[in-house]
C-alpha cells in the first residue's frame, strides 16, 4: 500500500517524453513566478493577504461560469478577478471595512463556483483543474495571453513603483507629501486582480496564496530591504512553480501540493534564519 502511494507521488517513467508536453507550462510558470514574487511584495506591505483569497474565489466563480456556458475560461477568470478587485477597492478603504467585504465575498464566490461546477456535465478533470491547477492544458494561445497580461501588470507596477512603495510603507506620510494614495490603492487592487486571474490557470483557485503571499512572506523574514525582499520573493516563487511542475510531471498528483510544499519549505527556512538572527542580536546586546 505504501509503495503504491509513493509511486503515485513520485514516478519518473518516460519522464523525458513527458517533459516536452509541459514546455508551455514551464514558460508560464516562470512568468507567474516573476509576477507573483513582485506583486506579493506589495501584498505583504499593504496587508492584503486576505484580499488575495477573496479575489481568487470570485475568479474561480467566473472561470466556473465560463466553463458551464462554453466561454473562454481565462476571460471568465479575469472578469471575476477584476470584479472582486473593484468591489474590494471601492468598498474597503479601511482595513476593517476591507476585511468585512472580503469575508462576505469569499463564501458568495465559492458558492457560485460550486453551483456552476455542479451544473457542468463535462469532464471532471476540468472541474478539478480550476481548484487545484493543471500543467498539461496550457496551450500556446493561453501562454501568449498569460505573458501579455503579466507584462501589463509588471509595466504598470514599474510606472508606479516608487509612490506605491512609499504609500505601502507609510501611507500617512505619503499623503502629507502629496502622493495620490487614494488613486494608487484601487489601481493596485486592479493589478492584483489581474495577477490572481493569470495564476488560477496554473496553481488553481484554492492555492493561489502559495504564489502571491508565501514567497514574499518568507523573504520578509530574512530582510527588511524592499528591493531585496522583491528579489528573494521572485526567486522563491519561480522555484516553487517550476519545481512543482517538474515534480508533478512525474506523478499522478496535481501540481498544487508540490508548489505549496516547496513554497512552505522556503517560508520555514526563512523563519528559522530570522529567529536565529534575532537570537544572535539579543545575545550580542547582552554582551555589549
Amino acid at each position: 500500500m505504501t509503495s503504491d502511494i509513493w509511486h503515485q507521488i513520485f514516478n519518473y517513467d518516460n519522464y523525458g517524453e513527458l517533459l516536452f508536453l509541459v514546455r508551455n507550462s514551464l514558460i508560464a510558470g516562470a512568468v507567474l513566478g516573476l509576477v507573483g514574487g513582485v506583486v506579493g511584495t506589495f501584498v505583504m506591505m499593504r496587508d492584503l493577504a486576505f484580499a488575495v483569497h477573496g479575489i481568487a474565489e470570485l475568479s474561480f466563480a467566473g472561470a466556473s461560469a465560463a466553463l458551464l456556458f462554453g466561454a473562454n475560461i481565462a476571460v471568465g477568470s479575469l472578469a471575476g478577478s477584476i470584479l472582486a478587485a473593484l468591489v474590494i477597492g471601492a468598498l474597503g478603504v479601511r482595513a476593517r471595512d476591507r476585511n468585512s467585504v472580503i469575508g462576505v465575498l469569499m463564501p458568495f464566490g465559492l458558492g457560485l463556483g460550486v453551483l456552476f461546477l455542479a451544473l457542468y456535465k463535462g469532464r471532471a478533470a476540468n472541474k478539478f483543474g480550476l481548484l487545484t491547477g493543471q500543467i498539461v492544458a496550457v496551450d500556446a494561445p493561453q501562454t501568449a495571453w498569460l505573458i501579455g497580461t503579466s507584462a501589463v501588470v509588471l509595466l504598470a507596477l514599474a510606472a508606479i513603483w516608487r509612490p506605491l512603495t512609499f504609500a505601502s510603507l507609510d501611507p500617512e506620510v505619503a499623503v502629507a507629501r502629496g502622493v495620490p494614495v487614494r488613486i494608487l490603492s484601487p489601481l493596485f487592487m486592479l493589478l492584483l486582480g489581474l495577477s490572481v486571474a493569470v495564476s488560477i490557470q496554473i496553481v488553481g483557485a484554492l492555492l493561489v496564496l502559495a504564489l502571491l503571499v508565501t514567497p514574499a512572506a518568507a523573504a520578509m523574514r530574512v530582510t527588511a530591504s524592499p528591493g531585496l525582499v522583491t528579489l528573494l520573493s521572485v526567486l522563491f516563487a519561480v522555484t516553487s512553480v517550476l519545481g512543482g511542475i517538474l515534480l508533478a510531471l512525474g506523478s499522478s498528483i496535481p501540481i498544487s501540493p508540490y508548489v505549496t510544499t516547496i513554497s512552505f519549505m522556503f517560508y520555514l527556512a526563512c523563519r528559522g534564519i530570522g529567529a536565529l538572527r534575532a537570537r544572535a542580536g539579543v545575545t550580542a546586546g547582552r554582551v555589549a
